[in-house]
């Protein structure tokens, strides 16, 4: 499953979920045979299921998940006798005991149960969705509680079984499911129609799917496998894209595993109303409108990545969690971080000009490695491996530890091990646990084994523990050779807690790189052991950097004149990914007050060539966030003269007309360089052209490259009126594909007319506005500085509406957003609402909201003098502006 934040579009359901224990395991599923009677017009659905089980000791009961269901008859046949069953619910547990007055033997045995339900709104289990033009559909999301919403069901991951599925639909409507279609008949009534699937391989009942309603497709194929994208009437033509995607995706990954594609048929479809960001279900991948359909003759390279990885990621699914699948959820970072460490290879062999690689380390500002180390800074994250009992503890796994960290954590291994050994590793594991069921422990001592490396006890101290560490680096030149001294120690961002120190202590693969390495690369790998050690490198080098190559997962730090060393060679001596890491090592150094905000500054400034977009956009993102939290007021015209001296240069050389012929990276970059002066940097001419330009697009949509269009209204908006919102609104009202829907929707939350920024609150919650989006919007407000204390009054004033939107996959949105405050009377606010008003899915959520908050106010007391000196010591970032021309 893919959580999807990309565009803003996070999530989260406030609904507390009922607590739950686990089945008994004394009866095994065999086979589910289910036929499905969807009403659309009711929103009812009647469902028919035998279930064929095994009996593994005598009983007179059986205990299957049951939520939202009734049950209109039950019986339990063995040995051709058939007895009827007594249905006994615990709503609490989401259960229903089904008893027989006769003991039943050991064995097998069938379970028949006639029983209706509701087509919920909430976006889980049998749920109703509309599309643009009204017209209903029924379609399915069970990951990770829900298919018991939808039929009576041993619904745990680890009770596979073989599915035969049935829908009886009204006549005229499309039917997908799993597995392919053996037989279309008409009836059971003349404006029916009956479709039959044919029998499933062994799955999890997360991973059963339907889809009913108006739905059309395209098709093509890969390696003999025919893949089809559907979408709502009228919008095929926007899943061509999708569709190569996805060819390029299942070559790939049948040549990378060694395992053909094993189910027959791929269908992806994209549904209007959809929680998460899309689901894995084998042979039928559910996902978002926005992130299958692309007008690709007006889309920006950061929506056909978030499409191809969207797409790449589920896929992948289809061998990490649909083949093999975790036994419980407490290890359900074999499925999620396995997809997210594979998501990026097909990608990179298929548009090696996307650079996929990079975005791995810093994209997705929650799934990227760079927003793991993030979360895994607070003292209240999680180890990869946590135990989970109820719905919401299993809920709350779905983070960016279980994504990001899983994935970073891989490619630190494979990188140790190499691409070849570890991959032999994988496809053994694979080859294993097909069709069934594993643990941690099951892969750690597979890849262990055939790569013969202490891979097990490196994974276990980074999977059983939470955190990560922060090297600290210095090193002496004796002769011809140079000592390095290596000492680690868990990082926090709470100063007091790193200072204080802690015990755990990781063994973990480093690879050291210095000035004389050159065009080899790492100078030398080893493993750290030891809280601290020594290691000898030849040659006196200016510099040592211990994350060669980038992929560990670990944060590093260096002397002063270190980091001033390795800003001076940075851009000729390092590649890119080891460009963003130093320059990620030196910013969480800060944060912790081991080096004053100056040196990110000074590290800054040696970067001034620089023109990867990748690198420059992590910049970015850390010089607005210190011209949001750390700069005073007085000190803010300097900083931004200081901000457009600069990058006034680079967006000279880049200018703000696109090229013919240049690449989509180039076109970033300018889109990120707009974004940066005209908006932290208050730079005249940026915004005289950020307005122009968005002027033009809401005159002639599609005039605009995508990606520029984008950051114009960013920009344009903060000094926009109401007649620039209500142009905007009527283009967002108008807009013919999902991104150019979504840039009209997320320029809302950016005006800093509290008038304005109102209106949009209370759009949030209209029936205007799709439920998985209200939240995304309402988030996006309480991010704007102007709009913050606004959007919290807004929040805990309509809380009962807030409360209801957003489905099962938005467990802490509202919770997560109020981390962008920045001070301790708002910390204070949130912490007596949230106690006030528990949300039982977002309790981690809630602690390290608590965390940034104060976090960030800390950082802010304690930097904001020296970057006052440090701004002091340039002349105040005097500078003549940008020029761009």
């Amino acid at each position: 499953m893919k959580p999807r934040f990309f565009l803003s579009l996070c999530v989260f359901s406030l609904a507390s979920l009922a607590g739950a224990q686990r089945l008994p395991q004394t009866v095994n599923p065999e086979n589910y045979k289910l036929t499905l009677t969807p009403d659309l017009a009711k929103n009812t659905f009647d469902g028919d299921e035998t279930i064929r089980v095994r009996l593994l000791q005598p009983a007179s009961e059986i205990v299957l998940n049951s939520a939202d269901i009734e049950i209109q008859d039950a019986s339990i046949t063995r040995g051709g006798e058939s007895q009827k069953a007594t249905a006994t619910f615990d709503k609490q547990k989401e259960m229903v005991t089904l008893a027989v007055e006769k003991q039943l033997p050991a064995g097998p045995a069938t379970v028949h149960i006639k029983y209706s339900g509701i087509l919920n709104s909430e976006m889980r289990g049998f749920y109703i969705g509309k599309d643009d033009h009204g017209r209903k559909y029924a379609a399915t999301q069970f990951e990770a509680t829900d298919a018991r919403r939808a039929f009576p069901s041993f619904d745990e991951p680890d009770f596979k079984a073989t599915f035969d599925i049935s829908v009886v639909a009204d006549k005229g409507h499309t039917v997908v499911a799993n597995t392919k279609v053996i037989s279309d008949t008409p009836g059971p009534s003349e404006d029916k129609h009956t479709v039959t699937f044919a029998t499933s391989p062994k799955m999890s009942s997360y991973l059963a799917a339907v889809v009913v309603g108006e739905f059309e497709y395209i098709e093509g194929s890969a390696d003999g496998i025919p893949i089809r994208i559907y979408t709502t009437p009228g919008k095929k033509e926007l899943g061509r894209f999708a569709l190569e995607s996805s060819q390029a995706c299942l070559r790939y990954f049948d040549r990378y595993f060694g395992i053909k594609y094993p189910y027959g048929k791929l269908d992806l479809i994209g549904l209007p109303d959809f929680s998460a960001g899309a689901m894995e279900n084998i042979g039928l991948i559910t996902s978002r409108e926005a992130l299958l359909e692309v007008d690709d003759q007006h889309t920006s390279l950061g929506f056909r990545k978030a499409v191809g990885i969207t797409v790449s990621h589920e896929i992948a699914h289809q061998w990490f969690g649909d083949l093999v699948t975790m036994k419980w959820w407490d290890d359900v970072w074999l499925n999620e971080g396995f997809a997210t460490w594979m998501e990026g290879k097909p990608l990179d062999d298929w548009k090696p000009d996307w650079n996929a690689g990079l975005d791995e380390v810093n994209g997705d500002p929650i799934l990227s490695t760079l927003g793991a180390l993030n979360t895994d800074s607070l003292a209240s994250t999680r180890s990869i491996q946590q135990p989970a009992d109820t719905p919401d503890q299993i809920q709350e796994l779905f983070d960016g530890i279980a994504y990001g960290k899983t994935a970073a954590v891989l490619r630190m291994v494979e990188s140790y091990l190499g691409p070849e050994n570890f991959r032999a590793g994988v496809n053994e594991y694979l080859k294993q646990h097909a069709y069934g069921n594993a643990t941690a422990d099951d892969f750690w001592v597979t890849l262990a084994r055939v790569s013969k490396k202490p891979v097990d006890k490196i994974m276990t101290t980074f999977v059983k523990q939470p955190g990560m560490p922060m090297l600290s680096i210095s090193s002496q030149c004796s002769g011809k050779s140079t000592t390095v001294a290596v000492k680690q120690q868990r990082y926090f961002y709470d100063r007091d807690a790193f200072q204080k120190g802690s015990d755990e202590l990781w063994q973990i693969p480093i690879c050291m790189k210095t000035s004389l390495s050159g065009s080899k690369g790492a100078e030398k790998c080893e493993l750290l052991t030891k809280k601290e050690d020594k290691f000898t490198l030849a040659g006196c080098p200016a510099w040592v950097l211990v994350n060669g190559g980038g992929t560990g997962y670990y944060r590093s730090g260096y002397t002063p004149a270190a980091v001033q060393a390795l800003a001076q060679n940075a851009e000729n001596a390092l590649t890119p990914t080891e460009r963003i890491i130093l320059v990620a090592d030196t910013w969480a150094a800060v944060r912790v007050g081991q080096q004053p905000v100056g040196d990110f500054l000074t590290l800054s400034e040696g970067l001034q060539s620089e023109r990867t977009g990748a690198v420059l956009a992590l910049l970015f993102t850390d010089l607005n966030f210190i011209g949001k939290y750390v700069v005073t007021q007085n000190d803010q015209p300097s900083y931004q003269a200081w901000l457009r001296g600069m990058f006034g240069p680079i967006a000279r050389e880049v200018g703000w007309e696109p090229k013919a012929g240049e690449s989509d990276s180039q076109k970033s970059l300018r889109a990120n360089l707009l974004l940066m002066l005209g908006g932290t940097a208050n730079d005249p001419e940026a915004l005289a052209e950020a307005q122009k330009l968005a002027e033009q697009e809401l005159q002639h949509p599609g005039s605009v490259e995508s990606a520029l269009a984008g950051s114009a209204f960013g920009t344009a908006i903060q000094t926009g009126d109401a007649a620039l919102y209500d142009k905007i609104m009527a283009g967002l009202k108008n807009a013919k594909t999902p991104e150019q829907y979504y840039l009209y929707f997320f320029a809302l939350p950016g005006f800093r007319d509290p008038a304005l920024l109102q209106r949009t609150l209370e759009y949030a919650i209209s029936p205007d506005v799709r439920s998985q989006d209200s939240l995304g919007l309402i988030g996006a407000v309480m991010a704007n500085a102007a709009g913050a204390k606004l959007a919290w009054d807004f929040v805990r004033s309509n809380w009962t509406e807030v409360e209801k939107a957003g489905g099962p996959f938005a467990s802490a949105s509202v919770v997560n957003n109020a981390s962008n405050f920045c001070d301790a009377e708002m910390q204070d606010e949130v912490k007596e609402f949230f106690s006030a008003h528990k949300v039982a899915a977002a309790e981690r959520t809630f602690r390290q909201t608590m965390e940034r908050i104060h976090n960030c106010a800390e950082m802010k007391s304690q930097q904001s003098n020296q970057l006052a000196t440090w701004l002091e010591s340039r002349g105040g970032g005097v500078s003549s502006g940008s020029s761009v021309r």
